[in-house]
């Protein structure tokens, strides 16, 4: 598919992604979207820093940026794709997580790494899309699924 459709917007910075997305701190887990291709594919970005909250105690020894987040950056990835791609100025008052399949934890993501959230698009009905990501850390798989996210007003 990204072969059929040219890059619609090189990068959303994080002024973008706020004025877009509803997520704040600590909870907004993108840093930016490069790469977006209309509504079929998209790359998010997240550089994981040891200060963030959920390192206080996961885990204090050894700290690993927990597999579920990485999922929620992907659908939050999936959100700014799908919102994008409809060209509205104004964004939905929210926009849901609908499905999480398939999903595999390869390896650790850990403090100083920058993970890239892939999504290729799967399926769109109206305000809903089910995306494929591959969460990867130096172009290595650290995570991956089938997400679902919808748009609502």
């Amino acid at each position: 598919m990204e072969s059929q459709s040219p890059i619609t917007c090189e990068a959303v910075d994080i002024a973008l992604i706020l004025k877009t997305l509803p997520h704040r701190f600590p909870f907004l887990l993108i840093d930016r979207v490069i790469d977006i291709r209309s509504d079929f594919s998209g790359i998010g970005i997240k550089n994981v820093t040891v200060n963030e909250p959920q390192f206080q105690g996961h885990f204090p020894n050894r700290p690993i940026f927990p597999g579920v987040l990485m999922i929620e950056g992907m659908a939050q990835t999936a959100g700014i794709i799908g919102m994008l791609s409809t060209g509205e100025t104004d964004r939905p008052t929210a926009v849901y997580f609908l499905t999480v399949d398939k999903c595999k934890f390869r390896k650790p993501a850990l403090p100083g790494d920058t993970i890239e959230y892939h999504m290729s698009l799967i399926n769109r009905k109206r305000d809903m899309w089910w995306f494929h990501g591959n969460a990867k850390v130096g172009g290595v798989t650290v995570a991956e699924a089938d997400i679902g996210a919808m748009l609502a007003d």
